[in-house]
């Protein structure tokens, strides 16, 4: 999952508490999420990806390209 690359990246909401805020859950949600220890609720994936610019699938794909298969 790629919720920190995508806030960094996009860098339109910078901090972990305004996307809490934002999405509507605490900021250790969010910071779980960024270090792969949790996964978003699905009804939260929209809003993410509203709030990053991007897609749903951009958000859930791998945050690096593996050719081999490995992850």
């Amino acid at each position: 999952m790629n919720v920190m690359r995508e806030r960094r990246l996009r860098g339109a909401i910078p901090t972990q508490r305004e996307v809490a805020k934002a999405v509507g859950v605490k900021e250790s949600a969010v910071s779980k999420w960024e270090r792969g220890i949790a996964k978003p609720r699905a009804d939260k994936l929209p809003k993410l990806a509203e709030l990053y610019g991007c897609t749903i699938e951009e958000l859930l794909a791998d945050s690096y390209d593996d050719s081999s298969g490995n992850q």
